[in-house]
């Protein structure tokens, strides 16, 4: 719990493992404990192998309706310096987030993060392995318009509603006469009544809110992560995640549309 904590508040205030010390230490002094503060070196030690709590499955047993959506992550380290005293400009590496989150909750349910050259359609399994929930609809942009990913979400979910923009350059299935797809019915709808129809009616719109928590994850957080080796990384992002959760447990405004 201590590591947990520490962690947490690194990951809130942009600390390094240092401060983040020196901050659990003074706030076990204000409030009068005599608990032992981890010290910087066992925080970057637990790092690598910290389970974080997963979240939650939906209250009551209700379906999720998943929106997936993906970020790039900037790696901060030592070379942060020397931009800022020299001006040094160098292409930095970068990791990617994707995030499943439920579009009634709110919640983070799942996330995994992997190298740029990784394709978002090839986490579509990882993110879905990480759902205890059934699953009532898949909503993702036109990056994730692949076979491969319809063919992941109906072996997991077979009555999943997979809403995901066709691309321009779409075409119907070979059997979209006698048995069409649910690709084939968007593509259909698309054809006689345009894009700009079909989203609201789809569902769609509702994409708009992965990315409004992709936005949260960009204020709370940062665009950047602050650990050097992979499975910290996973750690630091794990955290994140679990913090920008228990924010939405703690309070989530309730928006009404009035005109």
């Amino acid at each position: 719990m201590a590591i947990l904590t520490a962690l947490t508040l690194r990951a809130v205030f942009h600390l390094a493992l240092r401060q983040t010390e020196g901050l659990m230490g003074s706030i076990v002094h204000l409030l009068g404990l005599t608990l032992a503060v981890p010290d910087h070196s066992m925080l970057s030690r637990r790092a690598a192998t910290l389970a974080v709590p997963r979240p939650q499955p939906c209250r009551n047993g209700e379906p999720l309706h998943l929106l997936v959506d993906s970020k790039g992550l900037k790696l901060c380290g030592a070379g942060e310096w020397l931009v800022e005293m020299h001006g040094t400009r160098t292409r930095r590496p970068w990791r990617t987030l994707h995030i499943g989150m439920g579009a009634d909750t709110g919640q983070i349910v799942a996330a995994t993060l992997t190298k740029k050259e990784a394709d978002d359609g090839s986490q579509v399994g990882p993110l879905l392995d990480q759902v205890a929930a059934l699953v009532a609809s898949f909503t993702a942009d036109g990056a994730y318009d692949q076979d491969s990913v319809s063919a992941v979400v109906a072996g997991r979910h077979p009555a999943a509603a997979i809403i995901v923009p066709p691309r321009s350059t779409a075409v119907p299935s070979e059997t979209a006469e006698a048995a069409p797809t649910q690709r084939d019915r968007h593509l259909r709808f698309i054809a006689k009544h345009g894009r700009a129809a079909w989203q609201p009616t789809s569902g769609y719109t509702k994409r708009a809110r992965v990315e409004a928590t992709i936005g949260r994850f960009k204020q709370v957080i940062g665009d950047g992560l602050r650990s050097r080796t992979d499975p910290r990384r996973a750690t630091e992002v794990d955290i994140a995640v679990h913090t920008l959760n228990r924010m939405l447990d703690l309070g989530r405004p309730i928006s009404v549309r009035v005109a």
